[in-house]
């Protein structure tokens, strides 16, 4: 444990140190508007003693009136002017380190293989680049200063204390030291719970975004209680955490809470004060200073338990941030080459998602000839869509290589790469930007005619000119104010804006109506004129005239061919196109066989 926490203390400096010192100005001025603020409670005390016939003597020196008067006023307008620039200071590195920090999660996010990236999910990067990030700002911006004011001011104030009358500072640092032993036993294991704390609240950030992303199917099929199922075991999670977390410090750290609040010192300063007054060994002007000042301990201290908290909500909040940047990374190959082809080749391909023995793909061996069409096949799990996945370099494989126009994927350069294969997905996703701008995302530098000439090969140019303001329509939050058949064109088009020499396809037309999927067969068409194409089949009828299909069953590629072919070995595919088949003869009178 003791481990983890100084590891963490160094992913906390380490994550902070841009703007170091920004945190050593604000806590530097916090601490000299502390002192100042000690210094005018003595002023005004001395002010007050004055008035009433006695002078405050702290040191073996005292001030008159009319000191004490303009070295109070300077002081006030010293300290309003500190705090000013303490914020401005504290504030400005905080801003500063929440660009730094987002810019740079930013970049290593686009240099990790992007499986990673769907392996961590929304719920987990939108922790990190938001809430955790914004912990940071606040650590930074507020309570670097307060710690800085909190370490001074008790100081000051036990120092000034020892000089009005030891017996009074000696009472104060008494009920504080009771007040710090009862906070100590209610943070004890503070630290395993607040893990579970904050794992109970990614999960409730995971469940939420699942939540509302599903609500058009949750607004059909809601039972009342499955469709919120897994929100309300992650809301269930986080109530017994937390109540588990309160249930254990509620009793012992209210009471210190009360014991650390400026009453419980006040009244025990004021009441011994009161008798060394009548005894004759303290004056009224040094029990008023006393007053004034004994507050300052528990006014100081009590934000010291809170930074306590904030400090390792920002120790939780910097590991993760480092977990994010210290994803691996792709490998850059130190002599890049480009293929001058576009055959792709898997030779003796495996691979595990968690680098573990369980192989999503085991041994798979096969080559897709330039400017043919492939179709990869086989049942749900059967490793299609890692294949598919794996030759844009979503994750790195195992062992064997894959290659394009005879060169290893692994020494081609990601850019290069991306630019070689496109894909299009039947799960489409269009930005809260205008059509031009969701089509023009595969090639910025695009021209309004390059756009336009696009959207026409998709099939989709002429519904847009329909639209009021044509190709500057928005597409509304996922592309919310088009069909579905209408988002599948639009992404068609960016594909063939890119113009990538091979196209990985995953059955684009699956969920179409008849109409949209008329279009989009025309605009598919065009897309893939004269390229490679590897074709992720769901419909078996529309791959059966294609150069070669290759099936795939728990990881292992168990035959490749031709649709005749592959139906007379009756293996896998055979299989499949037997139940194809039947479920294409189905219909609600369950006439066509039974499946």
């Amino acid at each position: 444990m003791a481990k983890g926490n100084k590891n963490t203390e160094q992913g906390l400096w380490a994550i902070t140190s841009p703007v170091k010192y920004h945190m050593a100005g604000g806590v530097f001025l916090a601490m000299v508007n502390g002192a100042l603020m000690i210094l005018c409670n003595v002023l005004l005390a001395n002010i007050i003693g004055i008035i009433i016939g006695g002078q405050l003597s702290l040191f073996g020196r005292s001030l008159n009136f009319r000191q004490s008067f303009w070295l109070l006023t300077t002081a006030i307008i010293i300290t309003f002017i500190i705090r000013y620039y303490s914020f401005i200071v504290s504030h400005l590195g905080a801003f500063k380190l929440e660009t730094i920090i987002r810019t740079n999660v930013t970049i290593r996010l686009g240099e990790v293989p992007l499986g990673y990236i769907i392996a961590t999910g929304t719920g987990s990067l939108k922790k990190v680049l938001l809430d955790d990030v914004k912990s940071l700002h606040a650590f930074v911006a507020d309570s670097t200063p307060m710690i800085g004011k909190s370490i001074i001011t008790p100081i000051v104030s036990l120092i000034v204390m020892i000089a009005i009358d030891w017996r009074l500072a000696l009472a104060a640092v008494g009920i504080l030291v009771l007040g710090i032993i009862l906070m100590y036993g209610a943070m004890k294991d503070d630290a395993e719970h607040r893990q579970r704390y904050e794992q109970s609240q990614s999960d409730i950030n995971k469940a939420v975004i699942e939540f509302v992303q599903a609500m058009p199917v949750v607004r059909t099929f809601d039972d009342g209680n499955t469709s919120s199922k897994r929100y309300n075991l992650a809301l269930e999670r986080y109530m017994h955490h937390t109540k588990t977390w309160i249930k254990l410090t509620a009793i012992p750290g209210k009471i210190a809470l009360i014991i650390l609040s400026p009453l419980p010192t006040l009244l025990t300063v004021t009441g011994l004060g009161i008798l060394l007054v009548n005894g004759g060994s303290l004056g009224l002007e040094g029990f008023i200073a006393a007053i004034m000042v004994s507050t300052g301990m528990a006014d100081a201290l009590m934000p010291l338990m809170w930074f306590n908290q904030a400090l390792k909500k920002a120790h939780a909040a910097a590991v993760r941030i480092h977990e994010v940047n210290g994803l691996p990374i792709l490998k850059k190959a130190a002599a890049p080459k480009v293929p001058t082809s576009y055959d792709v080749t898997f030779d003796d391909v495996s691979f595990s998602y968690n680098n573990d023995d369980i192989h999503a793909l085991k041994n798979i061996s096969f080559s897709v000839p330039q400017n043919t069409t492939t179709a990869l096949v086989g049942p749900s799990g059967a490793g299609k869509s890692t294949v598919a996945r794996l030759i844009p370099r979503f994750w790195d494989i195992n062992k064997g290589s894959i290659r394009i126009g005879g060169v290893d994927i692994r020494d081609i350069d990601a850019n290069v790469l991306m630019d070689t294969v496109s894909f299009v997905f039947q799960d489409t996703f269009l930005f809260n930007d205008t059509l031009a701008g969701n089509i023009r995302i595969a090639k910025s530098d695009a021209t309004n005619d390059e756009v336009i000439a696009a959207a026409k090969a998709a099939q989709i140019h002429d519904f847009i000119m329909t639209l009021p303001n044509g190709y500057e329509t928005m597409a509304g939050d996922r592309g919310a104010n088009l069909s579905g058949g209408q988002k599948q064109r639009i992404t068609i088009a960016r594909a063939i804006l890119r113009n990538a020499p091979i196209i990985i396809l995953d059955e684009a037309t699956a969920f179409a109506d008849p109409e949209n999927e008329e279009e989009i067969v025309k605009a598919l068409s065009n897309l893939l004129k004269h390229k490679t194409v590897i074709v992720i089949a769901h419909k078996l009828s529309t791959i059966k005239d294609v150069d070669q299909i290759i099936a795939f069953d728990k990881g292992e590629l168990t035959e490749a061919g031709k649709h005749d072919e592959l139906l007379a070995i009756d293996r896998t595919y055979a299989a499949l196109w037997k139940n194809y088949t039947l479920a294409q003869n189905w219909d609600v009178h369950h006439k066509g066989g039974a499946l």
